[in-house]
This record gives structure tokens, sequence and C-alpha cells, in this order.
């Protein structure tokens, strides 16, 4: 079966730093853009970073310069490395897995495959 595993979530400072992990299994992870939507509390879900091989692509301009978005293959694992965090990113972070980032990604509906979420809450 397919699976997208986020963890890592949490409680966090402002200003601090969080990475959460996205293992998958069950699909062929190099032929798929693997990224990561959030939902924060009364918005829909919004599509934040995807990886493609070594392309990477923004979708929300308030989390460049602070978030990054990495893959280690050989373990199937795309992270989110996430500092200088603010409260408005409290949302729950879903891990997702189309055949390619792009503008597919900007309807969450459209999405193939995800994960259920990791909860992260900013907040001092």
């Amino acid at each position: 079966d397919v699976q997208l595993q986020a963890s890592g979530g949490g409680l966090v400072q402002p200003g601090g730093s969080l990475r959460l992990s996205c293992a998958a299994s069950g699909f062929a992870f190099d032929d798929y853009g693997i990224g990561w939507f959030r939902q924060a509390p009364g918005k829909e879900r919004e599509a934040v970073l995807c990886i493609s091989g070594r392309s990477i692509e923004y979708y929300m301009d308030s989390v460049k310069g602070r978030f990054t978005i990495s893959s280690d293959n050989a373990k199937n694992t795309v992270y989110l490395q996430m500092n200088s965090l603010k409260p408005e990113d409290t949302a729950v972070y879903y891990c997702a897995a189309e055949k390619a980032c792009g503008s597919s990604w900007y309807d969450y509906r459209g999405l193939a495959y995800w994960g259920k979420g990791t909860l992260v809450t900013v907040s001092s």
C-alpha cells in the first residue's frame, strides 16, 4: 500500500525551528514530486513546497527564506526544515506526492497520494 508518513510536528516557540519528515513507501519515489501542504485553522489546504529531483518549487511566498525542502532518495524520505517559525505557520502539515511538481499543486484535490498530517503549533 502507498504510505506517506509525516512526523516531526509539535509545539515550538516563535522564532524556533522544526524539521518534518515524510517517509514514503509503496510507490516509485524517484518518479514523483514529493512535497508539503498545510492547513491552518479556518483555512483551506494550501501547497507549501515541492521537490522533484534537485528542483524545488515554492507555492507560498511567506515561507521563502525560512523553509527548505530536501530529499534522501536512499531512504525514500523528504524533509521540511522550518526556521524562524511564526504563529501564522501553525497548521496541520501534510506530505503529498504527485507525478510532478507544478501547477497541479495549487489544487490539493488533484494530488495522487497523501499522508495524514502532523500538527505544528507555533506559540509562546
